[in-house]
């Protein structure tokens, strides 16, 4: 360290006219970065500068160089970490702070005590020195000794600071009177022992004078010191009065000392008294009941809006005084125990008279919506029950007092409101319902052939009777298909429109009915019984009603008032279930009766049912008629699945005659009902998803359908089959123009287009018979290898061949051929998809075809024969148009 040390203070410092007086060798604190030294120097010029400079060795080199330098005054703290612990980590607090590891702790303290002396000598700075031991401070003259080494560098450091010590800066005057003395003497400068010589004399000089003043003045030393003797004589005397006084105010003491504590005191028992007024007041003021509200709550009449409003503010008041949050203490005075007990016996009654007038009001609602219940009976309406909620809502506020101070009876009262109202409900309901079987079913009468007998509202028919219904009515639907489809009209009937319309707005006067009564009924329960019903985690809209044990709400509750927003709302949800326990399985039973009625009710159902749920879950997802709305739409849509799950077997299981042509096939013209119906149906409905479901299902029956009873007519050519279903069912889906459909549009098309050219191709093969099969064999020989020129060589394809077999077709023959196929045809094909001139036109441009296929074999294999067919296709186009207007 002392060679590095030497060698920095010649190559680095000397050049700068600078001292370097300790050094440390560092690296910096968490890097793994090569070591450099810290250096703590000072200038040789006046004033001194003190600058720690951080010295770096070269990486060209193994010379140093500076890096960094921080003047001394801008240290702030000095930072080593650890009085008590050797610790080679510490920190200097410049303009940021630097964190160092030295090379050992005894460098370390060397270094910062270096730096704590020069602060003291050359600053006087207030540097704050951290985790620095006191001993270490008090030690540092010593520490800095140890630190200068010996020999040569001993000379650079120690005899440095020695003259720092001895120096001592001259000030102003002390400058001055040296420059006026010095020019006073020309050779001051010229000649300094001279000028040391003459002012070492005149020093004599001034000696002497002084010992010379000095003995004139012990006179007057003498003079000055009888006089301070008198002075403590008159010091003493004046002790002695003051410790006089001293005794005499000890006594004053300790009379105003009794004063202060009799003062004391007597401020004490003010502030006792106004403390115990204060606790009076408080104890008057919050636990005091007025009479006029004691006399409410024993004798308040419970039926007038007055005698509400007056029991109302009593059990509020009543209820304050009993919550008041007494003071520590208070609970022990008998006055505030006897006080309490009042208030509990005044709560106890009043909440009996409550609950008794309440459970009157429930008891006498049930008999007064009785009354009403006859003029309902003929009408598809429910019973109002705005003005028994109206009333009943005046005790609201009565009813949340009771529910925060008895609980027990809250909950009684609940229990009692939910068996008298479901009673009520389930009779209205009930009736309700009787109303809508009678009105879809017509009469009582005809209600007696879906088994509706009485006003017991079941359903007691056999299901085999209405199946048998529902066969008959779908048979005389496509015995009636023909005439109708030429009017344009899908459904099965006039009758068919009228009852599935009657039952769409029976069905929708029901759901409008429920409606509004169930939220009405939600929204009354919420207010009366102070239940959250809008806030809260939405719970599961499943089935709750096993919630409900004969009336008893599944709920726990400590003493106190325990509900969270979502209890309530599960309370609410609760009661609302058990209110209207009937609601479910008499939808239920109307849904299974208007399916009975006719399958593709379940269509009406499913658009009304699912726009009545997603209006329900727009309002309150978790909800009562959310909840049974969404229950009975499952049922909904799993009837909806059947009837296409029936459409569909119907299909697998359709029988067709063998003696009679098959034309448009039953389960077509059925589809075709169906996809009107449903587009009229399920027009913007929020359920279309499940109608193109069903859409592609269906289709996708109906095509293998179409195709395996093609493979098992007998009567009429599979073609005739194929092309004209498919036809008929293409013209459906283009008129319906239904979206989810348009790729099975596409394939009906494809399908009808190739069976009816296979069917052309067939039959045309059959009017010149001979002539195909010549052309036929003609062509093969063609495809042999042989010359088209040179098939007339062949023996059985000469010309005179050729000429006989076109000799046996002359004009009237292929007229009769034509109008032999034409009968044909029109035998194989049906009225009602009316193709006959479509496929004629077909087979006159397939003929006309092959007539000039004909013609131009005959001049590529029989060139210059001048032989031709003895008609021409003008003749052809006059046989066909002849022969479709004859007939």
């Amino acid at each position: 360290m002392t060679a590095i040390k030497h060698a920095l203070q010649r190559d680095i410092f000397t050049p700068n006219d600078e001292r370097l007086l300790s050094i440390v060798n560092v690296c910096k604190a968490g890097k793994k970065k090569r070591n450099c030294f810290l250096c703590a120097t000072v200038t040789t010029e006046r004033p001194v500068q003190v600058n720690v400079v951080k010295v770096k060795k070269s990486d060209k080199g193994d010379f140093y160089k500076r890096q960094t330098a921080w003047a001394l005054r801008d240290l702030a703290v000095v930072d080593a970490k650890d009085a008590v612990k050797e610790n080679p980590e510490f920190d200097l607090h410049f303009d940021k702070v630097y964190k160092w590891v030295a090379s050992s702790t005894v460098e370390k303290n060397t270094f910062i005590s270096c730096i704590w002396k020069l602060n003291q000598r050359y600053l006087r700075k207030k540097i704050d020195f951290t985790n620095v031991s006191s001993q270490l401070l008090e030690e540092l003259p010593k520490v800095a000794e140890e630190s200068v080494p010996s020999g040569e560098n001993q000379s650079v450091a120690g005899g440095d600071e020695e003259a720092v010590d001895e120096y001592q800066e001259l000030n102003a005057r002390e400058e001055q009177d040296i420059e006026i003395m010095m020019e006073g003497c020309e050779y001051a400068i010229s000649n300094a022992e001279a000028f040391a010589e003459k002012l070492s004399r005149e020093l004599q000089v001034l000696d002497g004078a002084n010992i010379q003043s000095i003995m004139a003045s012990e006179k007057q030393v003498n003079i000055l010191m009888k006089l301070l003797d008198e002075a403590l004589k008159e010091v003493d005397q004046i002790e002695i009065k003051l410790s006089s006084y001293e005794e005499m105010l000890q006594s004053v003491k300790e009379q105003m000392d009794q004063i202060s504590e009799s003062n004391h005191l007597i401020h004490l028992s003010n502030t006792n008294n106004v403390k115990l007024l204060s606790e009076i007041e408080f104890l008057v003021n919050h636990m005091d009941l007025a009479k006029g509200h004691i006399k409410a709550l024993q004798e308040g009449d419970l039926t007038s809006s007055r005698g509400i409003e007056a029991c109302t503010n009593a059990a509020d008041a009543l209820l304050q005084c009993m919550n008041v949050a007494l003071r520590p203490g208070h609970d022990m005075l008998h006055a505030v125990k006897q006080q309490q007990q009042r208030f509990s016996d005044l709560r106890e009654q009043f909440a009996r008279r409550l609950a008794s007038h309440l459970n009157s009001v429930f008891v006498q609602q049930g008999h007064d919506q009785s009354s009403t219940l006859a003029q309902h009976s003929v009408e598809l309406t429910l019973p109002n029950h705005h003005p028994f909620h109206r009333d009943l809502l005046r005790y609201a506020k009565l009813m949340e007092w009771l529910k925060n101070t008895d609980y027990g009876k809250y909950e009684g009262l609940t229990k009692n409101y939910m068996d008298y109202l479901s009673r009520l409900y389930e009779r209205e309901i009930k009736d309700f319902f009787e109303v809508a079987k009678i009105k879809m079913t017509g009469t009582t009468k005809e209600g007696k052939k879906f088994g509706l007998h009485g006003s017991s509202g079941k359903l007691t028919g056999s299901t085999s009777s209405l199946n048998k219904l529902s066969v008959q009515s779908s048979g005389n639907r496509r015995s009636q298909s023909s005439s109708l489809l030429d009017m344009g009209n899908m459904s099965a009937s006039d009758l068919d429109v009228a009852d599935r319309t009657k039952f769409d707005k029976i069905f929708e006067q029901v759901l409008s009915e429920l409606e509004p009564l169930c939220l009405a009924e939600q929204d009354f329960i919420s207010k009366f019984f102070k239940l959250q019903q809008h806030q809260g985690i939405p719970g599961s809209t499943t089935n709750e009603a096993e919630e409900m044990d004969g009336g008893n709400l599944s709920r726990s509750y400590p003493s106190g008032v325990p509900q969270t927003i979502s209890s309530e709302k599960d309370m609410i949800r609760q009661m609302m279930t058990k209110i209207f326990r009937c609601i479910e399985p008499e939808l239920n039973n109307l849904i299974a009766l208007g399916d009975k009625i006719d399958s593709f009710n379940s269509l009406y159902m499913l658009v009304k049912m699912s726009h009545h749920v997603w209006t329900a879950q727009n309002v309150d997802p978790a909800s009562f008629l959310s909840t049974t709305l969404g229950n009975v739409l499952v049922t909904v849509k799993r009837n909806f699945d059947k009837c296409i799950s029936n459409q569909m077997k119907q299909m697998d299981e359709v029988k067709i005659s063998k003696k009679s042509k098959v034309g448009i096939l039953p389960f077509v013209a059925e589809f075709e009902e169906f996809a009107a119906l449903a587009e009229s149906i399920f027009k913007n409905a929020e359920r279309r998803g499940d109608l193109d479901k069903a859409y592609i299902k269906l289709i996708r029956a109906v095509f293998v359908s179409v195709e395996k009873v093609a493979n098992e007519s007998q009567k009429t050519p599979r073609d005739v089959v194929m092309m004209e279903n498919f036809h008929h069912i293409f013209a459906t889906l283009s008129r319906l123009k239904i979206s989810c459909l348009e790729a099975e549009k596409k394939e009906a098309k494809q399908k009808y287009t190739d069976h009816l050219q296979s069917y052309v191709i067939y039959s045309l093969g059959q009017p010149l018979e001979k002539l195909n099969h010549f052309f036929e064999g003609v062509e093969a020989r063609v495809a042999q290898g042989i010359r088209e020129e040179e098939v007339s060589y062949q023996l059985a394809f000469n010309k005179q061949e050729l000429r006989k077999v076109i000799k046996e077709y002359p004009g009237k023959e292929v007229k009769k051929g034509l109008d032999n196929l034409y009968k044909k045809v029109d035998k194989h094909l049906c009225e009602e998809e009316n193709l006959l001139q479509v496929v004629w036109h077909s087979m006159q441009d397939e003929f006309i075809r092959q007539y000039k296929h004909f013609e131009g074999l005959i001049a590529r294999c029989y060139p210059g024969s001048g032989i031709t067919m003895e008609f021409t296709i003008q003749d052809i186009l006059d046989y066909c148009s002849s022969i479709a207007q004859s007939h």
